[in-house]
């Protein structure tokens, strides 16, 4: 048991031996115990040094392990979900040595990656796909006469999804052989665990039960009512020890409750089940941050690390704790916290983000107004839609990233019916170390083609504060994007102010270059200003757009530059591009923004300085537009 990160990296003379699933399976089963513990002190080691994902890592070691052992992997398809689980993997994948550059530019991904390895059989990033992945590899293998194992792993929260149980559904009709393995480290479901339930579960895998219980199905369905019989004693038995049923009605063979910590056992029935017919469901218990002490007593706040400070490091924050800046999550749960009072019908709903939106405090001071609904996207604005059709008034902190998984009910439940729904869009623009599948990158663009929204983009915490006042009490689906990470450390105004809708503010006046920002990069974009005595303006709406301030900029000046930490194509840009090309407009136009292509992880900023949304990015750019 660790209760410190290790600082040096520990003696893992046997990990050290492992550079491919090919030689763990070389290994004896005793060697495997200690494999794990030299796995797990590893995996401390390099989280501490990189930061990362790896609560869920800590709490799967074994059952990784064990399913490299098993199976022929990477011919047999292990599928992964969501990808905070999979860091073991990655050790154990060849990749061992190059832990220490994970979320770093040019280093290992996040989450799993096609591209990086022949062992990440689906990319990952968004949960409870993994599912519907494996049976469509599943399906492939049989059109292909190949007889490859697939295997879905899959965690209790992402398997809260919709889209989870469709592929369950589909499985269960399809009647394919496809594993599932459900990785269940919430105690809530998972209070059978114990002798007798272990004992049923390595029963009902084992090689003689299923012998017998397919040839008494063959001589018992002659006598229909034996069979039945026998076949509820068994369903009723199951249930009495687990919680099977829901999986068995779906048309899954149930395993379970099976200690995700016992490598031997896990193995037994692996090799039990992986040749059994049809669609399996195994029902693993591990305990989150299995092996550190103070992740196995807060799983939730240590879910992910953020690297380990340096004395040096520790020094500078000390002596800059005076002068914290918030950041923008912050802002927004400090917002909900004074509108909760004076607004009885707000209403907090998060798709399980409620810690990572800055809703923590509320949740504790207003419970009776705040709803998590487990990882549910396309529910959580359905259930806000049907809260603003009887006249409360809901606010739905999301991410950008996750947003686009419920954007039919964007557009179906909550725009087309113009319902009063406030949407606070958290990690919008670039989120850095967890790359392109958590980022930002869509929301203009797939948020204003949208009829009846508006959409606003703060260029600071004061901004946000008052645009969320004013998305609140907008009547009709208002968002709100912002960014990840500290906001400016601007004064806010002493009452929160109703802005008017549509309405830009201009922060400089130049001649020549126009620069129209949109969002947070309206510092950088003031530094470009300075530089090239050029008009700013700070856009503040994408939609409605301040048409009379571009109609009157695009008539006095002899370029206009749009900028946005969103992509170039379909967004703020675009719709001033639009507007001008409607009233006929011959001014020069630069868009800049983020390109048309995926960006890989890395720091923010220097991301940004990769795209030319720093300063001099900007004012290059524009000093070529103007020669």
């Amino acid at each position: 048991m660790f209760e410190e990160i290790p600082q040096q990296r520990p003696q893992t003379a046997l990990l050290d031996s492992i550079d491919s699933p090919a030689d763990l399976r070389q290994l004896e089963p005793g060697q495997l115990e200690e494999l794990a513990e030299q796995l797990r002190a590893y995996l401390l080691y390099c989280v501490g040094k990189t930061g990362g994902h790896f609560g869920a890592g800590l709490g799967v070691v074994e059952l990784t392990i064990a399913l490299h052992y098993v199976f022929n992997t990477p011919d047999d398809r292990l599928v992964w979900d969501v990808g905070h689980q999979s860091y073991p993997h990655k050790i154990l994948t060849g990749r061992r040595e190059r832990m220490l550059s994970i979320r770093q530019k040019d280093g290992l991904a996040a989450f799993n990656n096609r591209q990086e390895s022949e062992y990440d059989t689906f990319g990952v990033g968004h949960s409870s796909t993994s599912i519907s992945a494996a049976l469509g590899m599943m399906m492939a293998a049989r059109k292909t006469g190949s007889e490859r194992k697939v295997v879905a792993i899959i965690g209790d929260g992402a398997m809260t999804a919709g889209m989870a149980f469709e592929a369950l559904n589909h499985a269960g009709e399809l009647d394919e052989d496809i594993i599932v393995i459900l990785n269940d480290n919430n105690m809530s479901i998972s209070k059978n665990v114990g002798g007798l339930s272990s004992y049923f579960a390595r029963m009902w895998a084992s090689k003689p039960y299923n012998f017998l219980r397919s040839g008494s199905k063959k001589v018992l369905s002659k006598v229909p009512p034996a069979w039945k019989a026998a076949h509820r004693a068994e369903e009723y038995m199951k249930g009495m020890v687990s919680p099977a049923t829901i999986f068995e009605e779906l048309g899954f063979n149930y395993f379970g409750l099976i200690d995700g910590h016992d490598v031997d056992g896990l193995i037994d029935i692996l090799n039990n089940i992986k040749n059994l017919r049809g669609p399996l469901l195994l029902h693993v218990v591990t305990q989150k941050g299995k092996g550190y002490l103070p992740a196995e007593e807060d799983p939730y706040g240590m879910h992910a690390l953020n690297k380990l400070a340096s004395a040096e490091e520790l020094n500078q924050d000390k002596n800059q704790a005076k002068n914290t800046v918030p950041t923008y999550s912050k802002v927004f749960g400090n917002w909900l916290c004074d509108m909760a009072p004076v607004e009885p019908k707000l209403m907090a709903i998060t798709p399980a983000m409620g810690e990572g939106s800055g809703m923590r405090e509320f949740e504790e001071k207003f419970p009776e107004q705040f709803f998590d609904v487990a990882i549910a996207e396309q529910h959580a604005v359905t259930f806000a839609a049907g809260m603003a059709c009887d006249g409360l008034k809901p606010v739905v902190a999301i991410y950008s990233t996750f947003l686009q998984r419920a954007y039919d009910q964007l557009i179906h439940d909550a725009a087309l019916q113009n319902l009063d729904i406030l949407f606070a869009i958290d990690r919008a623009g670039l989120v850095g170390e967890d790359g392109p599948t958590h980022a930002g990158s869509f929301d203009l663009s797939y948020l204003r083609c949208i009829p009846n929204i508006i959409v606003m983009a703060p260029s600071d915490e004061n901004e946000a504060r008052n645009m969320l006042f004013t998305g609140y009490h907008y009547k009709g689906p208002a968002a709100v994007r912002y960014p990840r990470g500290k906001a400016t450390g601007c004064e806010l105004d002493a009452e929160m102010q109703f802005m008017e809708i549509g309405r830009g503010i201009v922060k400089r006046q130049g001649k020549k270059v126009a620069i129209l920002a949109f969002g947070t990069l309206l510092k950088m974009a003031m530094k470009s200003a300075e530089e090239l005595n050029a008009t700013l303006v700070d856009m503040r709406f994408v939609k409605p757009l301040d048409e009379a301030t571009i109609k009157e900029l695009a008539a006095t000046h002899q370029l206009l530059v749009t900028i946005e930490e969103n992509v170039i194509k379909g967004g703020a840009g675009s719709a001033v591009n639009e507007y001008l090309a409607e009233i006929n407009s011959k001014v020069d136009l630069l868009n800049l923004g983020l390109p048309d292509r995926f960006l890989d992880h890395g720091k923010a900023d220097a991301m940004l300085a990769e795209c030319g949304l720093d300063s001099a990015g900007m004012t290059a750019a524009i000093m070529k537009n103007l020669v």
